[in-house]
C-alpha cells in the first residue's frame, strides 16, 4: 500500500470490531500494526472471565489498545445482554433526580468494565429527549429538561472516570429532538442555533466542564449548521461549535459509520471516514459488522485521500495524536481491578444491589393498584432498536405464582384475554404502548370492561390511557426496572 507510515497513521484513527467471543488473529494483528482499538458488542460477551481473556489477548498486541463498549445501563447493555442490565437507565435516574446516585451508578458500571479490561464506555447518552416519539433515544436520556440532563451528565462522567474508564458523551450536537432513527436514515433537527444552545448544548457543556475524555458525533442533519449533510461531516459542528465554542480538547469519536445516516450520505464507509476526518473527527467507529477486508478498504480510502489532496495529512496526524492521548489516559484502566462496593454482578445472583434500589425509587404509580388476588399478566410484544439489541425485558423473571401470556397488540383478542383472566385483574405490560399498532385500542377495550393496570416500561411521554385502574411507569425495561415493577405490583414473594 505504498508508504507504511501512512497506513499506520490511518489505522490509528479507527475503532474496528470482530465477531464472536474470541478475537480472531486478524483483529489482534491489526492492533499490533497500529489499529486504535475495537468496539465490543453483545456477540463478543459471554461472561466476565471470557471477556477479560479477550481484552487481555488484544493487549498482548499493544498495551494501550482502546477497548470500547456501549454500556449505558438500562435498555442498552452489552455486559448483561443475555439477561438485562442490573442498573436502571438514564430516564429512571433522571426521574429520581439524585446526582449522587447517578454518579454512584456510573462508578459501579465503570468498575465492572474496568474489571474486564474495557477502557472506554461509549456513554453516557446526554441527549435532551424533547420529542416524545423519538424512536432511538427515549429512556436512554436523563429527561426533557436541559438543566436536569446537564446535572446528571456531569455526575455520570465523573462516576465513570473516577474508576479509570473514559466517558464519551453522545450524540453531539443532540439527538433528542428527532423522530427518526439514524441507524436507518438521516434524521433532521430543524432548529436554529439559539434553540440548540438553549435546549441541546447545555449537557455537552456540562460534560466538557466535567472533563469528559470523548464526545461522540450524531448522524443527524441540522440545516442551520450542517446544511444537507450529517453533523459527523460538519466542521461547523465539530470544530467551530464543539471545540471553539464549548472548549472541548479531548477525542471526537464518530457514531458507527456503517449506519445509514452516515454511510448513505457519503457513499460508503470508506468515503464517510474521509469526510469525518476532514470535518474534525479523531476516532472513527467503523461499526459492528467488521472484518479485516473492510478495515483495509477504509485505510486505503484514507491513504488515497491524503495522496490526492482530499485530506490533509496534518489533520490525520492531529486526529491520531488525540487518539493516542486518549489511550494514554485510559492506560490506568488496562489492568483488571476488583468491583467497587455496591456494584451489581450477574442479575439474580444475589441480593439486590445499588442498581435495583435505584430502579425501585424511579417507579411511579398513578391510580390504585390491584391488591389481593394474583392478576393475569399480559406482556405486549415490542421490537427493539438496533442500539438496544435483543435483550430480555418485562416481569417474567420476577413473577411468583402469577400467570403470564404474551401477545402482539394488533393481533390480540380482548375477549379471549378477559376469559383467560376469569375475573382476575389484568396487568398489561408494554414498551411505548401508545406507539404500537393496536396498542391504544387493546388498552381501551380491556379497560372498558375489566380492572386493568397498565405498566409502561418505555418512555411514557404525555400519554395516559383513560379508564385504567392504575398507570405504572418504570422509565426503562432493564432487569432492575422489571424487578422494581414486580415488587411495587406485589407480584414477588
Amino acid at each position: 500500500m505504498g508508504d507504511p507510515g501512512l497506513r499506520r497513521l490511518a489505522l490509528g484513527t479507527l475503532l474496528a470490531a470482530y465477531p464472536g467471543p474470541v478475537p480472531p488473529d486478524w483483529a489482534v494483528d491489526l492492533v499490533a500494526e497500529g489499529l486504535a482499538g475495537h468496539t465490543l458488542f453483545g456477540t463478543n460477551v459471554h461472561d466476565p472471565a471470557q471477556l477479560a481473556a479477550s481484552t487481555a489477548a488484544l493487549r498482548t498486541a499493544r498495551s494501550d489498545v482502546l477497548v470500547a463498549i456501549d454500556e449505558e445501563g438500562g435498555d442498552v447493555t452489552r455486559l448483561a445482554h443475555a439477561t438485562g442490565s442490573p442498573y436502571p437507565g438514564n430516564a429512571a435516574l433522571g426521574v429520581v433526580d439524585d446526582t449522587t446516585l447517578t454518579r454512584r451508578i456510573y462508578a459501579a458500571i465503570g468498575g465492572e468494565l474496568a474489571a474486564v479490561g474495557v477502557t472506554v464506555d461509549l456513554a453516557p447518552t446526554v441527549d435532551v429527549n424533547t420529542a416524545d416519539e423519538n424512536p432511538v433515544i427515549g429512556t436512554r436520556s436523563f429527561g426533557a429538561d436541559p438543566g436536569r440532563v446537564a446535572a446528571h451528565t456531569a455526575a455520570a462522567v465523573a462516576g465513570l472516570q473516577s474508576v479509570g474508564v473514559a466517558a464519551c458523551a453522545k450524540h453531539f450536537p443532540g439527538h433528542g429532538a428527532t423522530v427518526a432513527d439514524s441507524h436507518h436514515e438521516l434524521p433532521t433537527v430543524d432548529a436554529d442555533t439559539a434553540l440548540l444552545r438553549a435546549r441541546d448544548l447545555p449537557p455537552f457543556a456540562a460534560a466538557v466542564d466535567a472533563g469528559v475524555q470523548a464526545v461522540m458525533t450524531a448522524h443527524i442533519r441540522v440545516p442551520a449548521l450542517t446544511g444537507d449533510g450529517p453533523a459527523t461531516f460538519s466542521r461547523a459542528v465539530l470544530v467551530d461549535l464543539l471545540r471553539g465554542e464549548l472548549g472541548f480538547t479531548g477525542t471526537v469519536i464518530t457514531d458507527a459509520l456503517e449506519m445509514k445516516g452516515a454511510a448513505v450520505a457519503a457513499g460508503g464507509v470508506g468515503p464517510a471516514a474521509v469526510r469525518a476526518l476532514a470535518a474534525g473527527a479523531d476516532l472513527l467507529c467503523v461499526g459492528a459488522r467488521v472484518d479485516a477486508a473492510l478495515v483495509e478498504r477504509v485505510v486505503a480510502e484514507i491513504v488515497g485521500a491524503i495522496g490526492d489532496g482530499r485530506l490533509d495529512r496534518a489533520r490525520v496526524e492531529q486526529a491520531a495524536g488525540r487518539v493516542a492521548a486518549l489511550a494514554a489516559w485510559t492506560r490506568v484502566a488496562s489492568q483488571p481491578r476488583p468491583l467497587p462496593a455496591g456494584a451489581d454482578r450477574t442479575p439474580g445472583s444475589g441480593p439486590p444491589g445499588i442498581g435495583y434500589r435505584a430502579a425501585r425509587r424511579a417507579v411511579r404509580v398513578e391510580g390504585e393498584l390491584p391488591r389481593g388476588e394474583r392478576p393475569l399478566v399480559v406482556q405486549v410484544y415490542a421490537a427493539a432498536t438496533i442500539a438496544e439489541g435483543r435483550v430480555p425485558w418485562g416481569l417474567g423473571p420476577h413473577l411468583s405464582r402469577v400467570e403470564q401470556v404474551r401477545v402482539v397488540a394488533a393481533e390480540a383478542d380482548p375477549a379471549a384475554l378477559r376469559r383467560l383472566a376469569a375475573g382476575r385483574p389484568i396487568v398489561l405490560v408494554g414498551r411505548h404502548l401508545h406507539r404500537l399498532p393496536g396498542g391504544p385500542a387493546l388498552v381501551g377495550s380491556l379497560a372498558a370492561t375489566h380492572a386493568l393496570t397498565v405498566l409502561e416500561m418505555g418512555w411514557p411521554g404525555r400519554w395516559r390511557p383513560s379508564g385504567v385502574r392504575a398507570f405504572v411507569t418504570t422509565y426503562g425495561a432493564s432487569h432492575a426496572n422489571g424487578r422494581a415493577a414486580a415488587e411495587v405490583l406485589g407480584l414477588t414473594d
